[in-house]
């Protein structure tokens, strides 16, 4: 798998480069900047796109606003994008267009290597890591009236763990229930959401960036 890194804290960069090259994956450029970056992608066509949300010059979203450029020019381009703290419009802004190939890890996730590197092939994969503690803030965040306030405490864990970008087995095995549980956990929540059969649509991403975007 081809990885670009775009991340300006020099040793963090070098650090990623070192650790996913000892995870197997060729790491073609590394960049500091995000003019850097886009130019990179560009160059070799990565598969997957390792990106800091604040970047040089003002280091406020110049990393999330080049990671979105770079799917929209690329739509094929995996991104996971790293941040050292819950930032919920950069989450929504980078699934604005898809939730599939996005990931959203804070930076404290590098150090368990064996869930980053998971999250990357998950990413890689065509799927969806968004963090945890991402999940865990924007539920706190809701309002009175939401439709996700429909939602029992059972079917709002299955759809954080939907959000993270586990698949119905791994489900199942994190909430120790079985699979036909998972099924119709699934069901309720596209019942309360008000999320119909649709040929036109992917009910399980529409469920995702409800949650994620509070409507």
């Amino acid at each position: 798998m081809r990885i670009v890194i775009a991340e300006d804290d020099t040793l963090l960069r070098e650090g990623l480069s070192l650790l996913l090259a000892g995870e197997g994956f060729d790491v073609v450029a590394t960049t500091g900047d995000p003019d850097s970056f886009l130019t990179a992608v560009t160059e070799h066509r990565p598969d997957l796109a390792v990106v800091d949300v604040r970047m040089p010059p003002t280091h406020t979203d110049e990393g999330i606003r080049a990671a979105v450029e770079a799917r929209r020019a690329h739509p094929e381009l995996a991104v996971l994008v790293l941040s050292a703290y819950v930032e919920q419009s950069f989450a929504t802004d980078l699934l604005a267009d898809g939730a599939d190939r996005v990931g959203y890890l804070l930076k404290e996730r590098v150090g368990r290597v064996d869930g980053f590197v998971e999250a990357l092939r998950r990413v890689a994969a065509g799927g969806t890591a968004i963090d945890p503690e991402v999940v865990a803030q924007l539920f706190a965040q809701k309002r009175a009236g939401d439709p996700l306030e429909r939602l029992t405490v059972r079917e709002r864990e299955v759809l954080s763990l939907m959000a993270e970008g586990l698949g119905n087995q791994a489900i199942g095995q994190r909430l120790h229930i079985t699979d036909n549980a998972v099924h119709k956990h699934i069901r309720n929540i596209f019942m309360k959401l008000d999320l119909a059969p649709d040929d036109l649509s992917d009910r399980r991403v529409a469920a995702v960036l409800r949650y994620l975007d509070g409507r």
